[in-house]
């Protein structure tokens, strides 16, 4: 079989000399004086700054993807870009560090470059990525540049009955430019028996042309890569071949099990019932203090700080996860916030009739012990005592009943 990969190489290291013969040529052919010299160290560029394209695009990109005994996965990228003619500060690489509940320990970063372009690396995570931003914003580079990036991976290998298996998306899918050559190489301590290689998308994933580099090494190329499209690579090594630690998971973003859903729903039903049966006038003895009510509330809002803090402080903000324990705060927030409105909005508590459905707001029904409006029609009558109808005695009920029927005190 050809040697596919020391083609892809071959032309790698062709377009990372090429702005050096360009430069040579120039120096033998043209006169250069120090005033255009030094214009061109003012803005920033570098040894490889020579032929910028109208579009940006990445001519080669060259993976290395050594497994290591203990299960650790060290990656080196060299990616040759093509700046625009506007120039830009660098690259930026992003890398999942979560998949899912899936975590990924990715450390020992490290970058440089072959071309002389700045290459401080800045690192940061975005959603469930580590952004990698190799450059310097103070500077603008053009044209060809190389840039060489390295990292170490842990977790990425997950444990099988028979097989411990590493799936892992070689060159990202998050480029917005074309690759135009791109090539893999996968190493690994132990004989290399089932690996394979997919590129393009998801959606419309093709076979990488392969070259065997002897029992533990193993070559993918691919050509015309359009933007947003990778290779992603599967090998299956022999289970206890290598040291495979179990997955790191983190909790999902949304981890409310029954029991918190059910413990805010009670709360939200019982805040509902008081507000429908109405509401006290402050001072009464059966009251909760208004105090007791912030205290719930600080006490909800200390609850989720802390449920939501749990992941945040180990994985950063973009790994916030609510569960249970937020649920739990949430309700104490609500019957706390419900007990202070009952203080700070009184509104006095009506008492439901016989068949009657009072509303809050209404004057309260006429009780037994009391009887006004009729009294007065038939005491004035002299038809019965005015002792009687206070008392509430069973003249006085006979008294009302009557006005009730005939209205006016007929």
């Amino acid at each position: 079989m050809p040697d596919v990969r020391g083609r892809v190489r071959a032309r790698t290291v062709a377009l990372g000399a090429l702005p050096a013969i360009v430069v040579l040529l120039l120096l033998a052919l043209v006169p250069i004086t120090p005033a255009p010299a030094a214009a061109r160290a003012e803005e920033g560029g570098g040894a490889g700054d020579v032929g910028p394209e109208e579009f940006e695009s990445i001519p080669a990109y060259d993976v290395v993807l050594a497994i290591a005994a203990n299960g650790d996965l060290h990656v080196r990228e060299t990616i040759t870009y093509d700046f625009a003619r506007g120039g830009e500060h660098g690259i930026v690489r992003r890398l999942p560090y979560r998949r899912g509940d899936r975590l990924f320990d990715i450390r020992d970063v490290r970058t440089s470059s072959s071309t002389g372009a700045p290459a401080r690396a800045r690192t940061r995570r975005l959603w469930h990525d580590l952004l990698i931003s190799v450059g310097d914003d103070d500077r603008t580079v053009r044209g060809r540049q190389a840039y060489v990036i390295e990292y170490t991976v842990s977790g990425a290998f997950t444990p099988g009955a028979v097989h411990d298996e590493l799936n892992w998306d070689a060159l990202g899918t998050s480029w917005d430019v074309p690759i135009r050559e791109a090539a893999v190489r996968v190493e690994a301590p132990v004989v290399l028996r089932k690996v394979r290689c997919r590129s393009g998308t998801s959606e419309s994933a093709t076979g990488c042309l392969r070259d065997r580099d002897g029992p533990y090494a193993i070559d993918f190329t691919q050509s015309g890569l359009r933007p947003h499209e990778s290779m992603h690579v599967t090998v299956l090594l022999p289970k206890d071949a290598i040291s495979v630690p179990s997955p790191r998971r983190a909790r999902p973003h949304w981890a409310v099990t029954w029991a918190g859903s059910g413990l805010l729903l009670l709360a939200l039903a019982g805040v509902a019932g008081v507000a429908r049966g109405g509401r006290t006038v402050p001072g009464d003895r059966g009251l909760v203090p208004a105090g007791r009510g912030r205290l719930l509330v600080a006490l909800g809002g200390l609850l989720v700080a802390a449920d939501v803090s749990h992941e945040v402080a180990r994985h950063g903000v973009w790994a916030v996860s609510v569960g249970d324990a937020s649920m739990g705060g949430v309700a104490l927030t609500v019957v706390g916030t419900a007990i202070v409105s009952l203080h700070r909005f009184p509104i006095r508590i009506t008492q439901r009739g016989p068949g009657k459905g009072n509303r809050v707001g209404d004057e309260p029904p006429v009780r037994t012990d009391r009887v006004r409006r009729p009294s007065v029609l038939l005491v004035r009558s002299g038809r019965i005592a005015a002792d009687d109808v206070t008392r509430g005695s069973e003249p006085g009920r006979r008294a009302r009943r009557t006005a009730e029927r005939w209205p006016g005190g007929r």
